[in-house]
C-alpha cells in the first residue's frame, strides 16, 4: 500500500473540523497532518508539512479561503485545494477556481460522497461540471498565460543547490534535518515553478543561473 495522501483542514469552527476529521480518518488512504482556524495558519502549516491536499472553508478570519487559495497556489502550486462551504453559490465556486482551487464540496453532503470525490481528485479523475468549465475557460487561460515563474523560497534554493551537487533525496533530508517526503514535495514544487521535469534539468538550471560552480 502506498503512503496515505496528506491533508490539512482549514476551518474556524471546531464542530466543522471535527466532522471533517471523522470523515477523513475513516479512510486509510488519507492522513490529517494539520488543522488551522484561519488562512494564515493554513499557509504556515502548508510550508511546514507540505501536504498533498487542503480542505478549506471559504469563510475564515485573517485571510479567507479565496485569499488563502491564491497565496498557496502561487507559493506551492502542486498542492491541491478543495473549498468547503455551506452554499452552492456559483459565484463563490467561480472565484475559487479562478484562484486555483481544484474543486469544492458542500458541508451537507454525506461522507461517502466526500470520500469518493476526494479519491477522484487526488487521482486526477474528479470531473468539473461542463457549464463551470465553459464559464472559466477564457479567464483561466488568461491567468495562466500571464503567470511567470514564482521566486523560489530560501529552502527551495537550498534544495535545488544540493540536487545540483548530486545529493539524493535521503542525503538532502539528512543534511537539512527534514523528512524525505518533505524533500520530495519541495522538488515537485520547484519543478512546477521552473517548468522543469527532472533532476538533470534542475542541475542545469542551477549551473546556468550561477547557484553552483561547474
Amino acid at each position: 500500500m502506498s503512503a496515505p495522501y496528506r491533508i490539512i483542514i482549514g476551518d474556524d469552527h471546531e464542530h466543522a473540523r471535527k466532522a471533517i476529521r471523522m470523515i477523513i480518518e475513516s479512510d486509510p488512504d488519507f492522513e490529517i497532518v494539520g488543522e488551522a482556524t484561519n488562512g494564515q495558519e493554513v499557509i504556515q502549516l502548508t510550508e511546514e508539512t507540505m501536504p498533498d491536499l487542503i480542505l478549506m472553508d471559504i469563510n475564515m478570519p485573517v485571510l479567507n479561503g479565496l485569499q488563502t487559495t491564491g497565496i498557496i497556489k502561487e507559493r506551492f502550486p502542486y498542492v491541491k485545494i478543495v473549498i468547503i462551504t455551506v452554499s452552492d453559490d456559483a459565484s463563490d465556486l467561480f472565484e475559487a477556481l479562478k484562484k486555483g482551487a481544484q474543486g469544492y464540496l458542500l458541508k451537507n453532503l454525506n461522507s461517502k460522497v466526500w470520500l469518493e470525490y476526494l479519491h477522484a481528485l487526488v487521482t486526477d479523475e474528479a470531473p468539473m461540471p461542463r457549464e463551470v468549465a465553459y464559464r472559466i475557460l477564457n479567464e483561466f487561460n488568461q491567468i495562466l498565460g500571464s503567470m511567470q515563474c514564482s521566486t523560489l523560497t530560501k529552502r527551495e534554493q537550498e534544495i535545488l543547490t544540493l540536487v545540483a551537487k548530486g545529493l539524493s533525496n535521503k542525503e538532502i533530508a539528512s543534511q537539512l534535518t527534514i523528512s524525505e517526503y518533505t524533500v520530495k514535495n519541495h522538488l515537485k514544487n520547484i519543478m512546477q515553478k521552473l517548468h522543469l521535469s527532472n533532476r538533470v534539468q534542475l542541475a542545469r538550471y542551477a549551473y546556468k543561473n550561477g547557484w553552483i560552480e561547474s
